[in-house]
């Protein structure tokens, strides 16, 4: 039986969880999988009372280098989230001799390249399931399940929190504001919500699922594009409602001829398209695969249990795999492919939904279209509700497919018209 020492850092909601989970089904993965798991040692500068009379027979300590020094220790379990000290605990694991199992999404798109190469280096596993749509397995679909396909194509949404609010604002009709609220008095969002609502989580998730998928290593600040929720309205979604279309934040890769293009953004989507019925905390990812056709995943991308299940499934296949030698990580290859190219944010086309404020007054509307027109921009709908003449209205208009450059250049003219009296909202549509 392959007996394996768990060092599990960082004792948090996740880390309780995946305790929990060695605990109370140490027996069922004995008998299920040949593997005896055993939690040896716990670290975290505060453990919860009551947590750490549930585990009284396991050792505790402030200190992470305990873990890291202990010889007895196989695997090491990150957990503290964060790139520091988060990065110094995977490296030291690795430099140590030790497996790594994660569900950190910061260190594995920022240093992923690094601590692969490490762990080959060391002949030493890194599991990150977690890390993307907590434990639904993307990760290892992608480098396992589906691993002779080509992707051309990745559409998530891989941000519960935010998923959550647009859902509420879409179907309650509740402020921006009143959706975080609620978002942060469930559980769903942190007290400061801003990684979530600005797109950065989700852009973290996409750099990891493009290494996966398409073999390229990304500076997420640099070479994502990434835009959050904040500027969406519930009038937003209304109108998208009304368009059969609904709104959610999607993380987005194509690939074509060697270029990639990488964003983040709130989009446009049919209510006909499986996506758009993927609600609350729920996580999807849609695949474009060259052989099998597309493929999408769901599942609960956010919650204690959901998360604390990939890690433990990490564990348990950590286990297994290194009967035969250690995988190294779970992609198996740490270079990236040098000839892919990415692509600038300027130079990729989509179709656009753009709402304004304008005067109700005639001659307005010539003056908008005359300058999307010179632009090069065509537009397929318009849709103004009329109040009073001389206030101001709501005018709404979807687009042909338009470039990026394009579209940003004619919103800047727009705004400086009198007529326009707050800054243009412009939402990409993608047609899946």
């Amino acid at each position: 039986m392959k007996k394996i020492k768990v060092g599990l850092i960082g004792l948090g909601t996740v880390g309780a969880g995946v305790a929990k989970l060695i605990k109370t089904r140490h027996a069922y993965v004995k008998a299920k999988f040949n593997v005896d798991l055993e939690l040896k040692t716990i670290c975290d500068l505060k453990i919860d009372p009551k947590l750490r009379k549930s585990l009284a027979t396991v050792k505790a300590t402030s200190n992470f280098h305990e873990i890291l020094n202990d010889p007895d220790i196989d695997v090491v379990v990150e957990l503290i989230g964060g790139l520091h000290p988060a990065y110094e605990i995977i490296s030291g694991a690795l430099n140590k001799d030790k497996h790594v199992v994660t569900a950190n999404k910061a260190v594995i798109s920022n240093y992923g390249r690094e601590l692969f190469r490490l762990a080959h280096e060391k002949k030493r596993s890194v599991y990150f399931e977690s890390a993307v749509l907590a434990g639904v397995p993307i990760i290892k679909t992608l480098t396992e399940g589906i691993a002779g396909n080509q992707f051309t194509g990745l559409y998530g949404i891989v941000n519960g929190t935010c998923n959550f609010i647009l859902t509420e604002m879409s179907t309650n009709g509740l402020s921006f504001e009143s959706s975080v609220k609620l978002a942060q008095d469930k559980g769903y969002a942190e007290s400061d919500p801003t990684l979530d609502i600005n797109g950065m989580d989700s852009a973290h998730k996409l750099a990891v699922l493009i290494a996966l998928a398409m073999g390229k290593f990304l500076k997420v600040k640099e070479d994502i594009y990434t835009e959050g929720i904040t500027h969406i309205s519930a009038e937003d979604l209304a109108y998208a409602d009304q368009m059969g279309l609904t709104i959610k934040l999607l993380a987005i890769a194509k690939k074509n001829n060697n270029k990639i293009e990488a964003r983040v953004h709130p989009t446009l989507i049919s209510k006909k398209h499986p996506l758009a019925s993927v609600n609350n905390v729920y996580n999807a990812v849609l695949l474009d695969a060259d052989a099998l056709g597309d493929v999408l995943l769901v599942g609960q991308g956010a919650g204690q249990m959901a998360a604390a299940s990939g890690v433990f499934s990490d564990l348990i296949n950590l286990a297994i795999d290194n009967e035969t030698g250690p995988r190294t990580w779970i992609g198996d290859n740490p270079n990236e492919i040098e000839k892919i190219a990415l692509r600038s944010m300027d130079e990729i086309e989509t179709e656009f939904y753009i709402r304004l404020m304008v005067l109700d007054r005639p001659g307005v509307l010539s003056k908008i279209t005359g300058i999307l027109g010179q632009c090069g921009i065509s537009i397929a709908s318009v849709t103004q509700k009329a109040v009073n003449k001389n206030s101001f209205v709501p005018l709404v208009m979807l687009t042909h497919v338009a470039k990026e450059s394009s579209v940003k250049k004619a919103l800047q003219k727009i705004n400086q018209l009198k007529e326009v009296a707050a800054k243009p909202v412009a939402i990409r549509m993608e047609q899946l």
